[in-house]
């Protein structure tokens, strides 16, 4: 296997100078631009963002970090000589059918090319050359598409660095991955294995891992994941296997909607919080969850909806982190679930430069 990643980064390496993804348009919102490219097998989607800073939009006690977050104001993002967030699709649409998900009304999941993902990175870099350094460059594996169907995602993390040095030098680079973990999958185990591989050794711990989970009930995971998902004992098994992380402890993420079922006790039961931390986030308002009633009432406005939860699993031994965007972060389509190419467009203020 790392035969064939060797070879697979040398292709990777050797076509990085002939850039030959077009543009179709930019959407620009408040906080970024999604960007629409012609791929090697159709459109794509992806994106580049500010961040507010985890003093804006987080509450982490673990981090000191204690204050409750009731609404994060719209507001400027950091320059992204700060942080710089790009946002990549792994497949071409997606055919998992989560069920808060926009991304398979685009169509079936069919994968990215090792072209494609260097591409989209480096379109997205291309179009602000006036910075030439980042305190922090996160490349965020998760815009469309199931990323553990593409092993090339693996290829395209672990020569990053070379890829993007021309462009932002030594800038600190942070790939994630985050994935439901698809029981169809024979590749799963392998792929999180050298993921883990990339994020310890090749990283030295500055990558992440993501899990999503959304419920510690095995009926509402059947029915939000619609039956694509891994049972969560079969995911913990998985977590077991996995080798300790290096850096930031792999998360589970609980998008919380309003009849979530979250059991600490059992999270407690299944994952070490040793090795794995929460991740709680309000469900975004796509298209999907407002066709299926699935949202996540007050969650812009108060902290109300996550204090129960992040009470229960905190008291459970987990490190916990509650992120909640602003109204423009999510209006503007940026936040996972979203898709342009769906058909849907930002309920932001917003501009579309055409091509």
């Amino acid at each position: 296997m790392r035969a064939r990643f060797l070879l697979e980064s040398l292709r990777f390496w050797n076509h990085s100078k002939n850039i030959s993804m077009k543009i179709n348009k930019i959407i620009k919102v408040p906080t970024g631009e999604i960007y629409v490219a012609q791929g090697e097998k159709g459109l794509l989607e992806f994106l580049t963002v500010g961040d507010y800073g985890k003093d804006a939009n987080i509450k982490a006690d673990f981090l000191g970090i204690t204050r409750e977050l009731n609404g994060v104001p719209n507001g400027k993002p950091m320059p992204l000589t700060e942080k710089w967030v790009i946002t990549i699709s792994t497949q071409y649409g997606c055919s998992m059918g989560c069920k808060f998900c926009d991304v398979p009304k685009v169509g079936a999941g069919r994968n990215t090319t090792i072209a494609d993902l260097r591409d989209q990175i480096l379109t997205a870099i291309r179009q602000h050359p006036e910075v030439k350094h980042t305190k922090r460059l996160n490349i965020h594996y998760a815009r469309m598409g199931e990323p553990t169907w593409n092993p090339d995602v693996i290829i395209s993390a672990e020569r990053l660095p070379d890829v993007i040095w021309p462009y932002l030098g030594h800038s600190l680079i942070h790939p994630v991955v985050s994935t439901m973990l698809p029981k169809r999958n024979r590749d799963l185990y392998s792929f999180l294995s050298d993921w883990v591989y990339v994020k310890n050794e090749i990283y030295k711990g500055n990558a992440g891992l993501q899990f999503s989970i959304n419920s510690t009930d095995d009926k509402q995971r059947e029915y939000l994941f619609s039956g694509n998902s891994l049972s969560l004992e079969e995911i913990a098994e998985i977590g077991r296997e996995l080798p300790m992380p290096l850096g930031r402890k792999y998360a589970l993420n609980i998008a919380l909607a309003d009849d979530s079922i979250i059991d600490g006790k059992r999270l407690r039961e299944l994952f070490d919080p040793e090795k794995f931390m929460c991740k709680i986030t309000p469900l975004h308002r796509t298209a999907s969850c407002e066709q299926n009633h699935i949202a996540t009432t007050d969650g812009y406005e108060l902290f109300t909806p996550y204090k129960a939860v992040e009470e229960d699993l905190k008291a459970h031994g987990f490190d916990v982190i509650v992120f909640v965007p602003s109204y423009d972060e999510d209006n503007g389509l940026i936040t996972c679930g979203n898709a342009i190419l769906s058909g849907k467009l930002p309920t932001s203020e917003y501009e579309i430069i055409k091509f």
